[in-house]
């Protein structure tokens, strides 16, 4: 049982990836996959794999990838609507495609903006900053193909020209986060670091070599078995990322079609977001931090978090301490529920954002930790990293 709730099983996870399969391989087909499979449902540990079972029909195509660290990994790559239920009969709920074809690996052909809400931004803000990002990529010439995430947030997929490496791709989606939030006033941030950020933070490192993002149909593990839908932009108005799940979306489909149907038509440039980007490293804005595990790259700020960063040998103005971990994000946030019964005049001062949960990926698995900021807790009551949190692993 995948979903204990509405009793989802494999098999309904299969016909439903059939159903929808002309939409969900135009998202994930011709394109190397990361598996990330729920073999126990989604109320058990999940895990990531990248690379194919050495036991598979002799049908399913496999790529070799190179990633930053020097591994290599054959990775799986569906082009039928059998590869799909090959891959549901493994458990994997998600289509976590890499930004390339199959056939070319060092050129992305597409450019992946993802809209991640703070704690406490509702829906309507992240409809707002689609519609920032959807006009500043329309004045690049660039067009967007909206899509909820199935989570709490949005993507907006870009298809371009095969012309730039990953790191190029990187630096025109970054150069769009800023402008996005510079026009946002409040709406939006492109800081990297959780502690620093506000409203919907979009993502530009999901366009980093080795980064995966869910795909169009792609099934998120909710009680509600939630899908990512693609939209027309005139639903991102008016649509709710609860419309949508497994039970709902192949009825959708069957009359409607796929609304991201056309986006291979749509291929852009990247040289206006390029030129944006050196305007804004000439005005003093340079590169931004990389995710943690990989290698430290040419003109990039120091990679600490402001909370731990020292100036002049006094600490950051971020007063950040961890409460909890857990093997899963269940886990760790009934550990906050506790650290709050403990504290109880310390919970009353945080606001939603000041509770950063942090999905800490290894390998193959995932961990949760849970650090709060004590930014609006007066200094007198502010209390330590609890010695469990600090030492667990």
């Amino acid at each position: 049982m995948l979903f204990p709730k509405p009793k989802y099983t494999k098999l309904d996870l299969a016909n439903y990836y059939l159903a929808v399969a002309e939409g969900a391989l135009r998202g994930a087909g011709g394109r190397p996959n990361m598996l990330v499979r729920f073999p126990n449902g989604i109320a058990a540990p999940s895990f990531y794999q990248k690379r194919a079972p050495e036991s598979r029909p002799p049908w399913i195509e496999v790529v070799t990838l190179r990633f930053p660290s020097g591994r290599t990994a054959d990775e799986v790559v569906p082009r039928t609507p059998a590869s799909l239920a090959w891959m549901a009969n493994l458990a994997c709920l998600e289509l976590h495609p890499h930004p390339v074809r199959a056939e070319d690996l060092d050129h992305p052909d597409e450019l992946r903006v993802d809209l991640d809400p703070v704690p406490g931004i509702k829906w309507p803000q992240v409809r707002q900053v689609a519609q920032l990002a959807r006009a500043v990529l329309e004045e690049f010439g660039l067009v967007g193909w909206p899509k909820t995430s199935g989570s709490r947030g949005m993507h907006l997929f870009v298809r371009i020209e095969r012309r730039w490496e990953f790191d190029e791709v990187r630096r025109a989606a970054l150069a769009l986060a800023r402008e996005v939030e510079r026009r946002g006033d409040g709406l939006a941030t492109s800081k990297w670091w959780k502690e620093e950020r506000q409203g919907v933070f979009v993502d530009y490192n999901q366009n980093a070599k080795d980064r995966t993002v869910a795909s169009a149909y792609s099934v998120r593990p909710t009680p509600d078995a939630r899908v990512s839908a693609p939209l027309s932009w005139d639903e991102v108005d008016e649509a709710d990322p609860e419309d949508f799940t497994l039970g709902t979306m192949p009825q959708r489909f069957a009359k409607i079609g796929d609304r991201h149907a056309g986006m291979d038509a749509s291929a852009g440039s990247l040289d206006g977001l390029l030129e944006l980007s050196a305007r804004q490293e000439k005005e003093g804005q340079g590169d931004a931090p990389w995710p943690p595990h990989y290698r430290k790259q040419p003109g990039e700020p120091p990679r600490v978090q402001p909370s731990k960063a020292r100036t002049g040998g006094r600490v950051s103005k971020f007063p950040l301490i961890e409460v909890s971990r857990g093997k899963d994000k269940k886990e760790a946030l009934a550990g906050l529920s506790k650290w709050k019964k403990e504290h109880p005049r310390v919970a009353k001062h945080l606001e939603p954002a000041d509770v950063l949960v942090d999905q800490m990926r290894g390998r193959s698995s995932a961990w949760y930790r849970i650090r709060i900021n004590l930014q609006h807790v007066p200094e007198k009551i502010r209390p330590r990293t609890p010695s469990r949190a600090r030492t667990e692993s």
